[in-house]
Formats: C-alpha cells, structure tokens, sequence
C-alpha cells in the first residue's frame, strides 16, 4: 500500500513538471509577486527551479490571496479621521514598468547581495544570470544609482560590463564609474578604473575626477592629481583643464590652493582673465574681501582687465558682509563697488542687479528691491529668471500675495517659463506663512502651466490640511493624487492647538469669600434665631 501511495505521489509530480513545462508561472512568496517563464530557460536552469517549486508546493500551506498581500489605502480610511493623521497599513513599492529598469532592479539585487554569502565571484553571477541582457550606458547609470551600499562590487560589475558582454566603455560611462565610487570617497578604486580605461579617458571623466576630490575635501589631492594626470592617466594639461580645476576648487572655497596651482604652472599655462576672475570669486566665496581686492590688484598692474564677473563677486561680498556685520551700511558700501566699476568702465549687467536685489529681500527690504527692478532698464538691462523669482518669493514671504500674482504674470509674458521646483519653493513659502488657501491657487496654476504635482507637493498640502483640521481637503488632495499616479505615502500629522475645537469648559459654582459686614448680618441673623428660641410661645387659644 506505502509503494502505491509513492508511485502516485511520483506521477503526481511528473504530471506538474510536464504542466510547468511550457506554460508561465506567477508565485507569491513573502509578500512578493512575480512571474517565472520556464520556457525561455535553460535546461539546467529550469530543472533546478522545478524542483524547488515542487518542494515548496508540496510543503508550505496555501498562501492568502495577492489582495491581502497588498492591503491599499481606502477612502473610509481617510474619511474616518477626525483626530491628527496616523498611518496604520504597510506599503509596498511598485515594480516598475519599464523593462530597463527592471534588468537595473534585478542587477542592483545581485550586486547588493553579501559577497560571503556566495563563493562565487560577482562576475561570474552576472554572466550565468544575465548573460542575454545587452548593457547600455542609461542601464548602467540606472544600475549604479539604486546600488549605492554596493562598495567595491561595482569593480566586479564593470569586469562583467567589460569582459564577458563585449560592452565598450565611453567618456560618459566611465564619468559614471567615477561619480559612483567619489561619492563613497574610494579613490584607490577610481585609480584602478582610470589605469585600466586610458584610451577613453575624456573631458567629462576628468571633471567628475575633478569635482569629487574637491567636494571630498581634499585639495592637496587635486593639486598631485593635476600634476600627474597626464603622465599617470593620459589627460591633457592645457588652459582648459587648469581653468576647470581653480573653477571647481574656487567654487568650494578653496581659493588659496587654487592661487597657488596658477602660480606653480604659470610657466607651461600661462593664465588668463577668465582664470583670474575665478580667483577673485574664489576669495569672495570665502569672505576674504581683502585678498580679492590684492588679486584684483595685482591683476589691475599686469595688464589684466577686471570683468563684470570679478566685480559681481566682490559686490556679493561686500553684501554679505554688511548684512552679517551692520545691514545699514549695505548703502554706502554698495554704491563705492559700483562707482569703482564706473571709473574702470566695467558696465553693469543683470547679474549686477541680481546681486542687489536678492541681498535686498534677504534683509526684507523687498520695496527697495521693487524700485531697483523697476530702474533696470535704464542701464540697457533685462530681467532674467533669477530676478523674477527671488522678486516672486520676496513678495511671497512679505505676505503681498497680490503683487507676488502679477510678477508671475509678467514673467510668463516676458516668455519665461515656471517649472515645477519654483512652484514647489512658491507653495512652501505660502504654506509657512498660513496662506493656504492661495496655495491652493497656486497650486492650480502650477497644473495650468503643465508642471505636474509630484510627491513632495501633495504631502506638503495635504500635512497643512491636517495641520488646519480639514481633512476633507486632504482627503480630496489624496484622492487626485491616487487618479494621478503619485504613491503618497500615509504619515502622521499633529492638528495645530488653535484649529481643535475646544469642548466647552463646565463651570464650577465656586463659593465665594464672605465679606465682613456680610458675615456680620449673618452672626445678627443666628443670635437672633438662638434669643428667640428661649422666648416662651403662647399657646393656641382653643375654640370654646
């Protein structure tokens, strides 16, 4: 009888396997749902997975059903809130749709892996996993974005790119190897990558070189880095790569080793004006104006003519200075820079008034910042998108809501468009100051515009409807959101103390403090009583 029962059991498991043969499987483990093609697999491949799956058939329950697994967020859910917003449900993030971005999900899930785990080089898994897949330069980025705690694996992707698919590396994906291993400060990896890719090296490597050491902070490294590169790497030294390094280490306040690269290599490149306004814009992102007043100097005597750029920097400077040391000598001191650049006949530019203006409404003098928008034209200059929105936010943050309204129109018909990250900058502004109402208005023009609401909009709205306990317009957000597509995800919000409705206090009858001449009559009134009580009452005269 036990032998029968097993030959049954064995057809039973044939009968699956030839089942599972041809056809396509969806399975549901651990709250994952996804589909398996046996068809397209390997011999091998496909055994070992039938195998599996007859185990796992033959041993675990039933699982619930894939509505269960993915509980989503109801409408009673939202409607039943009249105390602050808490989120009680577990999300879970969508597969993407795309089939790039699946492959990269499925790449970064294997490099993501413990690499004690499995004895098999990474390179290797890649090759009997994905041997069918052709990389391109948007996968590999993709790949490399959502793998960021990968480490030193990416090494052994790029051995898999290089070696085992016939992937040609390029100026952009070697920009993408480096910006990827800068961002976690391995540089002896970079180096690696570099020694190995000498033939493709190019401009857009050499600035993600460039700019992760200076953003890693290590200035010295730059300065051996530029000396080196050529011999080490195969890089050019020329005018535009030195003017590429003091831009990056000027703009990260490291205007010293900046000036110090120009001197050291003014033999071979010899620098010129644009170099040496970087110079001084390094010095006055530092706030070191007296160092860039030497260098103009300096520059003044060698023959080197002061641009717009230089001047604009010291300005900026100057301006910061004054608001952190004394904000009433803005004046005065602004208007010595600008008759020093009329005497050497450097003309003002918009980049002059947009320097002037946003220091103006940093300190909220945002109507001397109006007249000064309105007098720009008599220097022969137009406003750009900068002078527009700091104007906009300015006029947004001094709760002149109406004025900000008409900037914005005459910014669309000055024929500059509004996209979606100044809308959200409006939205914030208007939301911190309790102008939700107009937010919402704003809010439809940003719709109007094109520009669609992503993530951080609708929870900023929707966190200051609870905050205002209206959860009817939350609700309404969340709902156009859901028909839009935006994963929003529940969080807890707190309702503001002067939004609750406050229970009417029920008064308690609080006995009162008895006067003096009050509890005088009240002792004349008991003495009377107890006099009384020993006075003799007549009795009732009976009816004869």
């Amino acid at each position: 009888m036990g032998g029968f029962k097993l030959w049954k059991q064995s057809i039973r498991d044939e009968a699956q396997i030839c089942q599972l043969r041809f056809s396509t499987f969806q399975l549901q483990l651990r709250g994952l749902h996804f589909t398996v093609s046996l068809a397209k697999m390997p011999p091998s491949t496909s055994l070992q997975l039938r195998r599996l799956l007859i185990h796992h058939l033959s041993s675990t329950p039933p699982l619930p059903s894939r509505r269960l697994l993915f509980p989503q967020p109801s409408t009673h859910f939202y409607n039943s809130l009249i105390r602050p917003f808490c989120s009680g449900s577990t999300t879970f993030p969508k597969t993407p749709d795309d089939p790039d971005q699946k492959i990269a999900h499925s790449l970064s899930a294997e490099l993501l892996k413990n690499p004690e785990a499995d004895l098999i080089p990474i390179s290797q898994r890649l090759h009997l996993n994905f041997s069918h897949i052709k990389p391109t330069p948007s996968l590999v980025l993709s790949t490399l974005n959502l793998s960021s705690e990968a480490g030193r694996t990416a090494l052994g992707f790029n051995q898999w790119l290089t070696q085992e698919t016939g992937f040609s590396h390029s100026d952009e994906t070697l920009s993408f190897f480096t910006d990827y291993f800068g961002r976690r400060k391995d540089f002896k990896a970079t180096h690696e990558l570099l020694v190995d890719n000498k033939e493709v090296l190019g401009p857009k490597t050499l600035e993600s070189c460039i700019d992760r050491l200076v953003r890693a902070g290590r200035p010295t490294q730059v300065l051996g880095f530029f000396e080196k590169m050529e011999s080490e790497y195969g890089f050019k030294r020329d005018k535009n790569s030195l003017r590429l390094v003091v831009d990056k280490m000027c703009e990260n306040g490291y205007a010293s080793y900046a000036e110090k690269l120009v001197k050291n290599s003014a033999n071979e490149i010899f620098p010129d004006e644009k170099i040496c306004d970087l110079l001084i814009r390094g010095w006055c992102v530092d706030g070191k104006l007296d160092e860039a007043k030497r260098l103009a100097g300096e520059m003044y005597r060698g023959g080197f003519e002061i641009g717009a750029t230089a001047y604009n920097a010291i300005l900026d400077c100057v301006c910061k200075l004054c608001r952190k040391k004394d904000p009433f000598r803005i004046d005065s001191e602004v208007e010595k820079v600008l008759v020093e650049m009329d005497y050497n006949g450097v003309p003002r530019d918009v980049e002059t008034f947009n320097v002037m203006i946003s220091n103006l409404c940093k300190i909220r003098r945002t109507e001397d910042a109006l007249k000064l928008f309105n007098r720009i034209g008599e220097w022969g200059c137009y406003p750009n998108e900068t002078t527009f929105l700091v104007l906009i936010k300015s006029l947004y943050q001094a709760a002149r809501v109406g004025e900000g309204d008409e900037m914005i129109d005459k910014m669309k018909s000055a024929g500059y468009a509004i996209d979606k990250k100044a809308y959200y900058e409006f939205l914030k502004i208007l939301c911190g100051i309790e102008r939700v109402e107009h937010a919402m208005s704003v809010f439809k023009k940003m719709k109007a515009d094109g520009c669609k609401p992503g993530i951080k909009t609708y929870d900023l709205l929707m966190g200051k409807w609870f905050a205002h306990n209206r959860v009817d317009k939350a609700n309404a957000l969340f709902h156009e959101a859901t028909r839009n597509g935006v994963e929003v995800t529940p969080k807890d919000h707190k309702v503001e103390q002067r939004y609750l409705k406050k229970p009417k206090a029920v008064e308690k009858k609080v006995k009162k403090r008895e006067t003096l001449p009050e509890k005088m009559a009240r002792k004349r009134r008991r003495l009377k009583q107890i006099r009384l009580s020993f006075v003799k009452k007549p009795k009732k005269m009976s009816m004869r």
